[in-house]
């Protein structure tokens, strides 16, 4: 048998054993394969659910820092707020010297403020401005709303008013508040008014603004809190 067969055709057994081996080393690399692709499938399932977490994490998070942003906003509105009014309490008590002293006036006495009652012979010479038409209704609503107006008069006895808008700070807005009443003043009484002011200090662009505005700016360090 040996004779008829060649040598190729003999070695046949010997090459098909070592290709059964080669498919059983493929089987094997090919199970180890599919083992770790589902291990990588269970990573990369589990790295999704992290990631998704993080997001609602992340979500959570900036709710809570809006809500921190919103509350710190308040509490921001509510300091400057008992700030403004420390100022207009300490002010009832000074005002009327800070302004006759700065001014230069004589027998000064405050006829609104946010620690009386307004004189009623002054809201009824404003509510007869506004019936006969020297006041709109918005120049009415200016007034009764302006921090203090104080009654006054020059040292040759010529009267006066004083619109003061006291803040902690001086703004833009105090400045246009002050000159709008000091205006209504004058509209209704046909009297000089003066704007004025007042607060612990000013921004020097706020300061240019109420010079040209013919506001006076009233630095009240002699009642700044300990």
């Amino acid at each position: 048998l040996q004779a008829l067969l060649t040598n190729e055709f003999l070695g046949m057994p010997a090459r098909l054993a070592r290709i059964e081996q080669d498919i059983a080393e493929l089987k094997a690399d090919v199970a180890e394969l599919k083992a770790d692709v589902a291990e990588l499938k269970a990573d990369v399932a589990q790295l999704k659910a992290d990631v998704a977490g993080l997001k609602i994490d992340v979500a959570g998070l900036k709710t809570d820092v809006a809500g921190l942003k919103t509350d710190v906003a308040g509490l921001k509105t509510d300091v400057a707020q008992l700030k403004g009014s420390d100022l207009e309490n300490r002010l009832q008590r000074k005002i009327r010297v800070l302004v006759s002293q700065a001014i230069g006036l004589k027998r000064p006495r405050i006829v609104h403020g946010p620690m009386q009652d307004t004189r009623d012979d002054f809201l009824d010479q404003i509510e007869d401005a506004l019936e006969s038409g020297l006041l709109t209704a918005a120049q009415e609503a200016r007034i009764t709303a302006t921090d203090f107006i104080i009654r006054a008069q020059r040292r040759n006895g010529t009267p006066v008013w004083a619109a003061v808008e006291a803040s902690n700070r001086v703004h833009a807005g105090d400045v246009r508040r002050a000159r709008a009443t000091a205006d209504a003043l004058h509209a209704a009484f046909d009297e000089e008014a003066l704007a004025v002011v007042a607060g612990y200090g000013i921004d020097p662009l706020d300061a240019k603004r109420a010079e040209e505005a013919g506001v006076m700016v009233l630095e009240v360090t002699a009642v700044r809190p300990n």
